[in-house]
């Protein structure tokens, strides 16, 4: 057993033209938006940890930074939003809103002795002083833009956009309020209370004495959206939590159901209600959850998997068939609806290219037929498309193999595409280091497909040393290119980093996955119900073994998060095949915080079979293997995770420790799972191509 607290510099053996720091340079674009008038846009910029609001306008689109953010602090931007007119910018700066829990708590990976807030925050959009509104989250900017309606610690506030005074609360509700939304009037405000087990829908209104709940039920009511006229909503009734004990290992069916309101009576109607037939029918679980819109010509969209896809539907408000909008094998991510509720706008993994499976591109579809159109082909990937109030213009994000995320606009009468922001980024890019990734398709042992991206290094036909990438989720996927999600485009830089130094990359998407439909992506047995999808990561190292380029007794794998469970796995399970791995804040141990909870508990009934699951969970678990783990591995974790708790490498360690296993450590103190600090993220994947380079190389 060899431990060593990893704080090593970047050794000789490394040397190279390029370091990993030099392909994190890229400034990486998120929280794209426009107003709903006129042409202004705007989105926000992490430049080497500095994140900055970024704005533009037609006909020019000349990006402008109105922040001066200027610091690698580790406080993100969300929440972003321009007011109707195109006035002011509002938005949040801090916390940590990629986590499951914790969210609007404040991180200090900067270690100031003050602590951070979460925080609103407007600026003018033509530039001047960035003003603090309050603490809080969530904000939801008045139509008229004067006023934010906001939560803070669970209850909703208001205050005016241009901190003129200080913010007051907007009325009392009990239990937790969320999903804020104004009236088309902007008279009353939409909110869900969450009371633990079932949740309700109210209703301000200017001026009146009480709340007004619709249909207050024993269900969880959830999603609401105004009517274009504001005089009804649309909402989700799911079943409230509660009933006999259930089998833990047996898939079931969640339903769900929309129902319409009429605001003045309360009165509700079953608009549709999901097929419960088949386990396509439940509540859907990718981007954006149920995507609900009361949209134009009184049409009601929402995204369902019905078809073995997560697909856009529409259905007249007084009810019907729906009518699938989005026919063929493709998903449909990032759903917004335009200004004029007349069409919307996605992400897909569609096109003409053979292997678009593996990409995003824009697409737009009206929200009464079936018309969609892809906006943007070829080989490169878009996406978070939003269009200008005006209709006049697309805006997304746009990015290629070799070229980092960048926002563009598409000219709808002139077709003309325009990057907008390629001046920021810097000239010492590696872009002429960069190798395009292949699709690569193989089965697991069970017959099940694998779909992956191959990394092939430039220099010679000499078996090469051969990394795996497992990415996290496990509801992603990684493509060819360059990822919509900061952390994901962090492992695509390590991937062509790693490339450069001499490495095969194969980055997997394996079962539990989106991209590639109902079966692939809630793939039974998986997770702690038996791990199966990792029969396709031991089918990806057997792949390598078999190329004439890889060398057989080289071959890594690392991953984060989920894709650290998996690294763990694999390295627990079949160290004949792994010679090393990275396990970045991996999951080691189900049973340890997912079965806290007695069969029994205050409860007469018993889980049917809650030993089975336990046993299932733990044999699941990378823990219950380290008797056959003997590769060396490096461990990294940050305390302050709010993913995946930072005892689990913890127990690792001490268990690792015991059985002689080799192992280095690197931790991250007080940042997040998505390494909030630029510096954080460079010293990780540094760390992890240099251990790489020592064992394997």
């Amino acid at each position: 057993m060899h431990k060593v607290l990893f704080l090593l510099l970047f050794p000789a053996i490394l040397s190279a033209q390029t370091t990993f720091r030099d392909y994190k340079k890229y400034p990486f674009p998120t929280e794209l938006t426009a107003a709903e008038t006129g042409t202004a846009i705007a989105w926000a910029t992490d430049e080497e940890g500095r994140r900055n609001v970024y704005v533009a306008k037609g006909p020019e689109f000349l990006p402008r930074k109105i922040t001066s953010f200027d610091t690698d602090d580790g406080q993100e931007i969300t929440s972003l939003s321009i007011t109707r007119d195109g006035g002011r910018v509002v938005f949040v700066r801090g916390g940590d809103h990629g986590s499951n829990w914790d969210g609007s708590v404040g991180i200090n990976p900067g270690f100031d002795i003050v602590a951070p807030k979460v925080q609103i925050m407007s600026v003018p959009f033509m530039g001047g002083e960035t003003k603090i509104l309050a603490e809080g989250d969530y904000p939801v900017v008045h139509p008229d833009g004067k006023t934010v309606a906001f939560i803070k610690a669970g209850q909703v506030f208001t205050v005016p956009t241009d901190g003129a005074s200080q913010a007051k609360a907007l009325f009392y509700a009990r239990g937790n309020s969320g999903s804020l939304q104004w009236s088309p009037n902007g008279r009353q405000l939409l909110f869900i209370s969450n009371r633990t087990d079932h949740s309700i829908i109210g209703i301000f209104t200017e001026g009146a004495q009480s709340i007004k709940w619709i249909n207050p039920s024993y269900y969880r009511d959830v999603s609401p959206r105004w009517s274009p006229d504001g005089e009804s909503i649309v909402f989700v009734r799911t079943p409230g939590q509660g009933g006999a004990p259930d089998s833990m290992l047996v898939r079931k069916h969640n339903p769900w159901a929309l129902y319409t309101a009429n605001v003045q009576t309360g009165q509700i109607n079953l608009l549709w209600q999901s097929p419960t037939s088949t386990l396509r029918g439940s509540v859907p679980n990718t981007h954006g959850g149920y995507n609900l819109h009361w949209a134009a010509e009184n049409r009601i969209v929402f995204l369902s998997y019905l078809d073995g896809w997560p697909h856009l539907y529409t259905v007249p408000s007084e009810g019907g068939t729906p009518l699938l909008l989005t026919p063929g094998n493709f998903m449909c991510e990032h759903i917004k609806i335009t200004a004029d509720k007349k069409s919307l706008l996605f992400s897909a993994n569609t096109g003409k290219e053979k292997d678009d499976i593996e990409r995003r591109h824009a697409v737009k579809v009206s929200v009464d037929k079936a018309d969609m159109k892809v906006l943007t082909e070829g080989k490169g990937l878009e996406w978070t498309p939003v269009q200008t109030g005006d209709g006049s213009a697309i805006a997304y994000i746009g990015a290629t193999a070799t070229m980092p995320p960048q926002p563009a606009i598409l000219k709808l009468a002139e077709n003309q595409t325009l990057l907008i922001a390629k001046s920021l980024l810097p000239r010492e890019f590696p872009s002429a280091n960069m190798v395009i990734p292949k699709q690569v398709i193989f089965k697991a042992a069970d017959g099940v497909e694998v779909h992956a991206d191959l990394f092939e290094p430039t220099g010679g036909l000499a078996k090469k040393p051969a990394i795996i990438y497992v990415h996290g989720g496990p509801p992603r996927q990684m493509l060819l290119g360059w990822h919509y999600s900061d952390y994901y485009s962090n492992a695509y830089a390590a991937n062509q980093y790693l490339a450069n130094l001499g490495f095969v990359v194969l980055s997997v998407n394996y079962r539990l996955g989106i991209g590639y439909g109902y079966e692939f992506h809630n793939a039974p047995k998986g997770g702690a119900n038996g791990a199966a999808e990792y029969q396709d990561i031991k089918a990806a190292g057997e792949w390598l073994q078999n190329q004439t380029f890889v060398d057989p007794n080289k071959i890594g794998i690392y991953g984060g998060s989920y894709g650290g469970y998996l690294t763990a796995l694999a390295l627990a399970r079949d160290s004949k095949i792994f010679a090393a791995g990275v396990d970045i804040h991996g999951v080691h141990d189900f049973v340890a915080g997912r079965f806290t909870y007695s069969n029994s508990g205050d409860r007469y009934e018993q889980v049917p079979d809650y030993d089975l699951a336990l046993k299932t969970a733990w044999e699941s678990s990378p823990v219950s293997s380290l008797n056959t783990w003997t590769s060396p591995v490096l461990i990294i974790h940050g305390d302050d995770d709010r993913n995946v708790r930072f005892n689990q490498s913890v127990d690792l360690i001490r268990r690792l420790e015991k059985n002689g296993v080799s192992f280095e450590t690197l931790m991250i103190p007080d940042d997040t799972h998505h390494w909030m600090k630029h510096e954080n993220a460079v010293k990780v994947y540094e760390a992890m191509a240099n251990f790489f380079s020592r064992k394997l190389k």
